[in-house]
């Protein structure tokens, strides 16, 4: 089962919800699709909830999903960009799951890495990108996590101004 991809919109609002893809626990040899609140829960985490987690120095040896996207969004000051892969394909955003407690839903944060040639003029970081020939490896932890979670080369991002376009309220599939 495969979600269609959408723009994601970093501006959405928090506990903006998402379909995820995740290994079931239920039936791990088997991906499942399933909605997931965007950021952890502020009680376990001093009042924020967390919607990032940085690459480095970790692992994530489980409970690791995936964002399908079809671009991202990023605002300087008043004005927004978009960054979609060179070529238009849609990709992945690497992230980790929650499982619901204590009344919080199934939640996701997106792990970073540091921005690329294209979007560091915009910004410091961004959501590391999962190719889809790589979905397997990422859910999976076939290959060494410092060959899935790095920067993306340059020439791998078009960026282009949005205009007065209408944004995405939620990111609801």
């Amino acid at each position: 089962m495969e979600p269609t991809p959408t723009p994601f919109d970093l501006d959405a609002p928090a506990g903006a919800g998402r379909l995820i893809v995740r290994r079931s626990p239920d039936s791990p040899h088997k991906p499942q699709a399933i909605a997931a609140r965007w950021g952890s829960d502020p009680r376990f985490s001093d009042g924020v909830a967390y919607r990032f987690v940085r690459s480095e120095g970790k692992s994530f040896p489980s409970h690791r999903c995936l964002i399908p996207a079809t671009q991202f969004e990023m605002r300087v000051g008043k004005k927004r960009y978009r960054a979609q892969l060179d070529g238009g394909n849609h990709f992945y955003l690497a992230g980790v799951w929650e499982p619901a407690l204590a009344g919080w839903p199934l939640s996701f944060k997106i792990i970073t890495v540091d921005a690329n040639l294209e979007v560091a003029p915009y910004q410091d970081r961004h959501g590391a990108i999962i190719h889809r020939r790589q979905v397997m490896q990422w859910l999976d932890g076939l290959v060494p996590i410092g060959e899935l979670l790095v920067t993306p080369p340059a020439r791998t991002f078009v960026v282009e101004e949005i205009g007065d376009a209408p944004t995405q309220a939620a990111l609801i599939f």
